[in-house]
């Protein structure tokens, strides 16, 4: 029963916990093609281009996420990377090791969710999106191309905005290369982590195609990445980054399934059965012309994280939650950047927005052929923005500037809080770029239909 269990006591390394479901979530993250969803598919045997779309393209287009159970052997004398393997989320948390004439048993220590962000320049906003439930990155660089490519770029910067301090760089694609031309490239990622956030990172060389050296990978995310600090017995809160109608068409009357919003709980646990409200909701006009909110709210009737059930959910990993919604309000990622959560602890929907903000000093991601990378001009009273507050990607009016700080007020009510950090986004050459990130300072709110 999961009333018995004592949520205080539970860390991200409880096996109650890390034997079901993922605790940590790890971003793939860098240039487009660069072998992002192959690592995760290594690593984990999910493959995340699931769409029509992107296995046409051989691209991601919408988040991916796949989960894997990271062991490692108990035979001291098991040499290492050989010591540590991946696998699939619904593995054992105990076996044999099967390397030649080790006695060991192979024991779960990590059970991580990967979050694999599209690399193409043009789905910027989503690797955003991805940004904010990461724990960790995994960044990418293929090895038989010049380092860095304009999303390599773009991307570091992007996990650097929002404060995401641990970083796996993987030299991907060494089979493709002569030794010679591997240490040219080894020397071109240094030089450009160089004074960056990513500059004490480890630089692994690997071939994600041929799943060579992806146990120093599983090594470097036990040993290079610290188990985060999760608050287990907070009001419960979800970012949801995926929604879905789960329903086929003929189904009978009987057979529909409710809403299945996805995404990855930032504190407190989330049980079956249990009644939760998502934010924003429903938006409309009253009589004055004033925006209400008119929050979600339905009851968890199953609890998934891939093949998983669960009973109930932690903080990290990427969790299905099947609800009592209508399941046109999940269809096509619709719930996308809203809050859930226990009923009356979500944060208050936001309208207009104070921020405390930072540029950065040139475009990045922008392919240049020999042109420098454009300067980044500061805020302009009146132009337009694009916002990533937590998953959700929100336009915004500048309506005033003074110094370092700017008051925005949003096209469309947002959850959020002030505290929170919020990435900068500018329209150049029709696409919207990164140029900085900011700070909520302040904010108001939109009446609630509770209220």
């Amino acid at each position: 029963m999961t009333d018995a269990i004592d949520v205080k006591k539970l860390t991200p390394l409880s096996m109650e916990a890390m034997a079901n479901q993922a605790t940590i979530n790890i971003g793939t993250i860098g240039h487009v093609a660069h072998g992002k969803s192959t690592l995760v598919k290594a690593l984990s045997g999910v493959t995340t281009t699931r769409f029509r779309d992107e296995l046409e393209r051989n691209i991601t287009i919408k988040l991916g996420y796949a989960n894997a159970k990271i062991y490692k052997c108990d035979n001291e004398e098991c040499p290492r990377p050989g010591c540590f393997a991946s696998y699939e989320s619904s593995k054992e948390v105990a076996f044999a090791c099967t390397r030649p004439g080790c006695s060991g048993t192979m024991r779960l220590v990590r059970h991580v969710s990967f979050v694999d962000c599209p690399g193409h320049d043009l789905l910027m906003a989503t690797m955003l999106s991805g940004a904010a439930i990461m724990d960790a990155a995994l960044l990418l660089v293929a090895a038989n191309e010049s380092c860095p490519q304009p999303q390599t770029s773009e991307h570091l910067a992007a996990v650097e905005t929002m404060k995401l301090e641990n970083i796996i760089i993987l030299q991907n694609k060494v089979d493709l290369i002569s030794e010679e031309r591997a240490l040219d490239n080894h020397s071109q990622i240094q030089a450009f982590i160089k004074g960056t956030i990513a500059e004490k990172s480890p630089i692994i060389p690997i071939s994600a195609q041929l799943k060579f050296n992806v146990e120093a990978v599983a090594e470097y995310i036990y040993r290079s990445i610290p188990v985060p600090v999760r608050d287990f017995s907070a009001a419960s809160r979800l970012i949801v980054i995926r929604s879905f109608d789960v329903n086929k068409p003929g189904y009978e009357v009987d057979q529909l399934k409710g809403g299945v919003p996805g995404g990855s709980i930032l504190q407190g646990v989330i049980r079956v059965g249990e009644d939760v409200e998502i934010r924003p909701g429903y938006i409309e006009l009253d009589a004055d012309g004033k925006y209400i909110a008119r929050p979600y709210r339905t009851r968890v009737v199953e609890l998934m994280a891939e093949r998983n059930q669960l009973q109930f959910a932690v903080p990290g990993g990427l969790i299905g939650m099947g609800t009592l919604l209508d399941p046109t309000l999940c269809r096509g990622d619709r719930l996308v950047g809203s809050v859930l959560g226990a009923v009356g602890t979500l944060p208050k929907v936001l309208i207009d927005i104070k921020i405390n903000y930072f540029l950065l000093r040139r475009l990045l991601g922008v392919a240049s052929e020999g042109k420098k990378q454009a300067k980044i001009s500061k805020l302009a009273k009146n132009e337009e923005l694009q916002l990533t507050i937590g998953s959700s990607a929100v336009g915004a009016r500048v309506a005033g500037v003074k110094d370092k700080e700017a008051k925005l007020v949003l096209s469309r009510p947002t959850c959020a809080e002030p505290g929170e950090s919020i990435a900068l986004s500018r329209r150049f050459e029709r696409n919207w770029r990164l140029i900085g990130w900011a700070k909520i300072v302040s904010a108001r709110s939109i009446r609630l239909d509770s209220d």
